[in-house]
């Protein structure tokens, strides 16, 4: 990875502009910030380097979401906080991209450097002289930490711990002293050497086995199935998990995560494996199988839903970004996820029978039937819309909740991207990540559009970064889904706690409108009105267009019903007695 920086006259050559100047190396040209006392100075410099955006979000939990749904498009996220006060609220969306895998850099301002030896008791810290709370909170979260706290040794550090978080595609912590951010150094007056990333290399003798234990037992298969997981999210993956189709001829299904990671129109995709909530017949073909090439899967219990999968790794080849496991028993290591795929791409023999199983069973999609007149919105009426309404140049994004198996169900034409956190599952989630994935796509792909749905417990976690979006004119089409509480929850485990406040959304958003921005607003409880309300935000690709539909607290789809009460039961599993 090689990019060519941008220069400055040595005068000019700041702690502060460095960090720019490798931020926007790596591909990051926006940062998503909070100022505060500690920060400033940093933030200041930022500000001159011409190719780096600043976008001033609401909160730190919030910044922190949209510096997620920026690296989900761009490779690379940043969230500027300060000390404390702004690091511990960001350290949930940070703590959600660490669980997703995606290379987040958060920087911190700091303590003024003569203070860590003063034994003094600052602002905004919990009332000790202890400055490393946030240092030690954030190491539970992030794959490499740096405290600059020296000019001298700042390039060194700031180069580790991007470098650690693009190889690992981890968060890495950077915490800056607040009195150091427009210092000048050497290191920094002349061009600084492009990165150039440590490439870890396949062992060519682990490979070479891996794949003959692989080749032997696919030809003992009968009907093989290729099954995708998370981690083939990176271009060169989804090339290498082609590439093995295509020649196999198995057929491929996908993890609920991996959704959009392999295209949907192709003649051997069947849908989602999610165990008894797969996509229909799936789930049948994918657990009769004898072989199934697992590839970047990462098992929790959603995605087993609550450990009921027949699924068994004895007949699994499990292919992990670094790894590949045969049959639960043999292991290969140094080797990496597409060398493999690729080596045993040009080896396999083609082998057909699992598709013809699959659509010999498969049924043609259908869709719900037209509501009467007057007659309440139906969930699955909503969503039959939504699948109307995506394109090429559609993005999909997924909030926590029954929009997940909503969501999961439709068919992505090729082009349409989707995105949703699913093994952390931080509810709120989505309205940040909707600001940073569309700035992101703002700037590679403008023709593009960000589709939401988000429920309505959810949106009132974080719904005020609305505001962000209008401030800087994205525009989205929101779905507001108002059923009056947090309905995945009901139906996990119910309680008086899963009832919330009902808001004017609608009134809500015009309030953070107020004036400024472009912004277009529709309620829709019946399914006319919602048929007008979807035309009318396709007409205004200039706007953001917020819909809040109403549907019945009851209404959510049988996977969720399915879902709920099997993940219910691994919750509620008894200590075994000793």
């Amino acid at each position: 990875m090689s990019m060519e920086a941008s220069t400055f006259s040595s005068a000019d050559q700041n702690l502060g502009l460095h960090i720019a100047s490798r931020l926007v190396e790596v591909g990051c040209n926006h940062v998503f910030a909070v100022p505060g006392d500690f920060n400033l100075l940093l933030l200041d410099q930022l500000l001159k380097h011409p190719d780096l955006d600043m976008v001033w979000c609401c909160n730190e939990l919030n910044a922190g979401y949209a510096a997620d749904g920026y690296a989900r498009k761009r490779g690379i996220g940043c969230v500027c906080v300060t000390f404390c006060v702004g690091g511990f609220s960001a350290l949930n969306a940070v703590a959600g991209a660490c669980s997703e895998d995606l290379p987040l850099i958060v920087i911190s301002g700091g303590p003024n450097s003569q203070d860590h030896a003063s034994n003094r008791i600052l602002h905004h810290t919990t009332g000790l002289n202890d400055y490393g709370q946030q240092l030690r909170a954030f190491k539970e979260c992030t794959c490499a930490q740096v405290v600059i706290q020296h000019i001298e040794d700042a390039h060194a550090l700031l180069d580790m711990a991007i470098s650690e978080a693009l190889l690992k595609r981890k968060p890495a912590y950077i915490e800056v002293a607040c009195n150091l951010a427009d210092l000048t150094h050497p290191a920094f007056a002349r061009r600084p050497v492009p990165y150039e990333l440590n490439k870890i290399i396949t062992n060519k003798a682990s490979l070479e086995a891996a794949v003959e234990a692989a080749v032997e037992w696919l030809g003992r298969a009968v009907k093989p199935v290729l099954l995708a997981g998370v981690r083939t999210r990176q271009p060169k993956c989804r090339e290498a998990v082609l590439k093995l189709a295509d020649v196999a001829k198995y057929p491929v299904a996908t993890l609920p995560d991996a959704k959009g990671f392999f295209p949907e129109d192709h003649e051997q995709f069947m849908g989602m494996y999610w165990g008894p909530v797969s996509s229909p017949v799936v789930c049948e073909v994918v657990e009769s199988s004898d072989v199934v090439i697992s590839v970047g899967a990462v098992w929790t219990d959603y995605s087993t839903t609550g450990y009921s999968l027949l699924l068994k790794p004895e007949k699994m080849i499990r292919v992990d970004t670094n790894r590949v496991t045969i049959g639960g028993g043999l292991t290969f290591g140094c080797v990496l996820m597409n060398d493999f795929l690729e080596a045993l791409a040009e080896r396999v023999k083609p082998n057909d029978t699992g598709l013809v199983v699959y659509k010999r069973m498969a049924l043609p999609p259908s869709e719900p039937p037209a509501q009467q007149e007057g007659e309440m919105l139906r969930v699955n009426v909503l969503f039959k819309h939504i699948q109307h309404m995506l394109t090429p140049t559609t993005s999909l994004i997924s909030e926590v909740g029954d929009s997940w198996f909503n969501t999961l169900k439709l068919r992505l034409p090729r082009g349409c991207e989707y995105e949703l956190q699913f093994r952390y599952g931080s509810i709120g989630w989505s309205v940040g990540s909707v600001l940073g994935y569309c700035v992101a796509e703002r700037q590679s792909h403008p023709d593009r559009r960000v589709v939401a749905c988000i429920g309505d417990g959810s949106f009132q976690m974080t719904a005020q970064e609305v505001s962000t979006m209008m401030r800087y004119g994205i525009t989205p089409i929101i779905f507001l889904i108002n059923n009056g509480g947090y309905t995945i929850e009901v139906e996990i485990h119910d309680g008086p706690y899963n009832v919330i406040k009902n808001w004017d959304y609608t009134g809500f958003v015009k309030a953070l409108h107020n004036g400024e921005g472009k912004l277009w607003t529709a309620e829709a409880r019946t399914e006319p009105e919602l048929v007008a309300a979807i035309a009318e935000a396709q007409k205004r690709p200039d706007e953001l267009c917020f819909i809040m539909v109403v549907t019945h607290k009851d209404d959510c789809s049988k996977e969720l019903l399915e879902w709920g009460s099997r993940v219910a039961a691994a919750n509620s599993r008894k200590p075994t007695p000793r």
